[in-house]
């Protein structure tokens, strides 16, 4: 069994697939030479879905920055000098922001109040996660297609082909909330060694909405959300404090836990990525580069294969967790 490492971007046009594939490795390479540890770097492959809604990628090497094509935020190294900064102050501002927004905006029954709010905000701000949810029909690059059902089907394609390896999955921002949607609903069954989600929207109440409306239609289930249930060793959930996008940082106590007994683990991280003076603390680079989840993807790629013995104590300990 083979360890493989499997990136979903964001939303937002991107540089082409092999560009952008590359600066996630080089963010990834760059985390793990700070942890000092000689090691050999798995396979990786980058989900990339940005062509399904866009027509050309964004262009690297275009200097106007009026251009429609014109990408700003490129993958540049992480000073080491750089000053990481204590925000326990906007931590318990958060915390409080967390528990009000879910009282506020979310009955039991997990449907939404004041939709109109949320959908306001993502017809102005989030095109990808608007036409993501309305299952919008597209045409781009004269090829008609729903946008929610071909970006799905992309991205389980490419899981269906490492079905047998042992997978690292690292979902960013909005390409947290479809890998969630598809472990849950398309791909129950595959095997995930280690979720990471990074700078992830999911904690905001609507797109828990979303999810449970789903799962009541799709799998007749009301219950609270769960980790993904193919999920088997660890969910790592990464946030800045100052990632806007992840400002429900928290997924500890948003989804319980699977039937493997995994749940969220939440780790706050300072994201440092920066260029020309412009901080991004919602970026995949600096993310990719954090001590803490350099440390977690150092632990999967140090892994050893469970021997006989320990596996089938785990099937034992499933077989009694499912009898309680």
């Amino acid at each position: 069994m083979a360890k493989v490492i499997i990136g979903i971007h964001g939303l937002g046009n991107k540089p082409s697939k092999e560009t952008l594939q590359n600066w996630w490795k080089e963010s990834m390479l760059e985390g793990l030479k700070n942890t000092s540890q000689d090691i050999k770097f798995p396979k990786f492959e980058l989900i990339y879905w940005a062509d399904i809604l866009n027509e050309k990628p964004l262009d690297e090497t275009i200097t106007d920055k009026k251009h429609p094509l014109y990408l700003n935020d490129k993958y540049v190294p992480g000073e080491k000098t750089k000053e990481v900064v204590n925000h326990n102050l906007r931590k318990k501002i958060l915390d409080w922001y967390d528990e009000a927004a879910d009282k506020i905006f979310l009955n039991e029954d997990m449907t939404v109040n004041y939709s109109f709010i949320s959908d306001a905000i993502i017809h102005n701000y989030f095109k990808d996660l608007e036409a993501y949810y309305e299952n919008e029909k597209m045409v781009v690059n004269d090829l008609s297609f729903f946008a929610r059902d071909q970006i799905r089907n992309k991205i389980i394609e490419t899981l269906k082909k490492y079905k047998n390896d042992d997978i690292f999955l690292i979902a960013h921002s909005m390409g947290s909330i479809i890998a969630f949607d598809i472990l849950t609903f398309n791909l129950p069954k595959l095997k995930i060694n280690t979720f990471a989600t990074i700078g992830s929207p999911l904690g905001i109440p609507f797109v828990r909405s979303k999810i449970a409306q789903e799962k009541k239609v799709v799998l007749n289930d009301s219950n609270k959300l769960k980790t993904p249930p193919g999920v088997q060793k660890k969910w790592y959930n990464f946030s800045d404090l100052e990632d806007l996008v992840a400002i429900n940082y928290s997924l500890e106590n948003d989804f319980d836990e699977n039937e493997s007994g995994i749940r969220a683990i939440d780790f706050i991280v300072n994201n440092l990525y920066e260029i020309d003076d412009e901080k991004n603390p919602h970026k995949a680079f600096g993310y990719l580069r954090t001590p803490e989840f350099s440390n977690i993807l150092l632990e999967f790629i140090q892994q050893k294969e469970k021997g006989f013995i320990q596996k089938i104590k785990d099937i034992f300990g499933l077989l009694k967790r499912t009898k309680e």
